[in-house]
């Protein structure tokens, strides 16, 4: 008999979603806003401090078009971007009109190089074209160099979009991966550590950094930016007793109901952090000492990943010639899912005429890393399996 399937990152029920749903219906809140909305974003407010303040939308791509859109982006513009990330990071940039020039990685965290952010934005001011904003990405949950990042971005007087889609119950020096920038994106799709079967979030803080001294940012945060996203994000329409509008508005708003899934799931959201990094804390005490595997790991103290995905690079070189798609074949011979890890996106057909700055870094990390099966929902026993099949090829 064929083994069960083992995926990737499967949702996690709490046991509690359904009654925030039953309220909804039970109160005929069924529309695209409603007290489930406005719990679910005090209950992420609360999570996240730092004076958040949060717009549930109905995805983390549409958190990144609005953010992009509060932070003044507008075609021809450029916006320095990631390049070792998910398409949906640098889609939003095009939707606008504007053009995404991409930067590399560093090897630490595997996100974005302060070194080629750097000279990326010399590059640019150069060429006559100040970038318009950076959207910087923690990776599969780890946070990003934010120290070095923040202090290009106020020294250059551009402000951070943060792709938090990976990283909700991350830190960096204690302080909440999607509270670290101008503005952020969060994501609950059905894959990630929490969800809402598909949704996101926009956030944004009081404690504005560079926007205290940007003359490009549209406004100081005293909570402006959140209820322009709202705005935004419910057609833009006007304060008229008809439907009248004077911007080009969105239907980006989360559903009461979706909304009622992530109250539930907040209950549970210390518990999927915690299971994910045990997830985590396994693979690295079984598979340690193989030759040739090595795991994207937090480089101090002042990193703390969800490990939303555990996430390994294997190198040819010292495992006599077995690559990471010899182990995704051989996983899913096996009846496991697994990943490659991101093909950065200047290495997209659709980005091929971009600009990059790098070394070559995330198109190392594409060719030999490898995403393993992550969900809190995993058991021993699943996690055994994976173990099983990995041992059998390198060992």
């Amino acid at each position: 008999m064929k083994n069960s399937r083992i995926y990737l990152s499967l949702a996690h029920i709490g046991g509690r979603e359904q009654e925030f749903i039953q309220q909804a219906f039970d109160t005929n809140w069924v529309v695209p806003m409603g007290p489930n909305v406005s719990g679910f974003e005090q209950d992420l407010v609360q999570f996240l401090g730092n004076d958040a303040q949060v717009s549930a939308l109905s995805s983390g791509t549409a958190a990144l078009h609005l953010g992009l859109i509060l932070l003044d982006v507008k075609p021809d513009d450029e916006v320095l971007c990631q390049s070792f990330t998910f398409a949906a990071s640098a889609n939003p940039i095009v939707y606008l009109g504007a053009k995404p020039v991409f930067v590399d990685s560093e090897r630490d965290t595997w996100n974005l190089s302060p070194e080629h952010l750097e000279r990326a934005i010399q590059d640019r001011i150069a060429k006559g074209k100040t970038p318009k904003a950076i959207i910087v990405v923690h990776a599969y949950g780890m946070p990003a160099k934010m120290d070095e990042i923040r202090t290009i971005a106020n020294r250059h007087k551009i402000p951070l979009l943060e792709d938090a889609a990976s990283a909700l119950g991350s830190t960096y020096k204690g302080i909440h991966c999607g509270t670290l920038g101008e503005l952020a994106a969060l994501s609950f799709n059905g894959n990630k550590i929490i969800t809402t079967s598909g949704g996101g979030a926009l956030v944004a803080t009081h404690q504005r950094i560079a926007c205290k001294i940007v003359g490009q940012c549209p406004q100081r945060n005293d909570g402006n930016l959140i209820k322009k996203a709202r705005f935004l994000a419910t057609q833009a329409r006007d304060a008229a007793p008809h439907y009248q509008h004077s911007q080009i508005g969105y239907n980006y708003r989360m559903s009461n109901i979706v909304a009622g899934i992530g109250r539930g799931q907040m209950l549970v959201l210390p518990e999927r952090i915690a299971q994910r990094r045990a997830n985590n804390q396994f693979y690295r005490k079984h598979l340690a000492g193989i030759e040739g595997i090595t795991f994207q790991t937090e480089p101090n103290s002042d990193f703390y990943s969800n490990y939303w995905l555990t996430s390994i690079l294997i190198d040819p070189e010292k495992t006599n010639g077995i690559t990471r798609e010899t182990l995704r074949l051989a996983l899913e011979a096996a009846n496991i899912e697994s990943r490659p890890l991101w093909k950065p996106m200047h290495l997209q057909p659709i980005f091929a005429d971009c600009p990059f700055y790098g070394d070559g870094t995330g198109e190392d990390l594409f060719n030999k890393g490898l995403c393993l099966p992550s969900g809190s929902i995993l058991t021993e026993q699943d996690l055994q399996r994976v173990v099983k099949v990995i041992k059998q090829i390198l060992v």
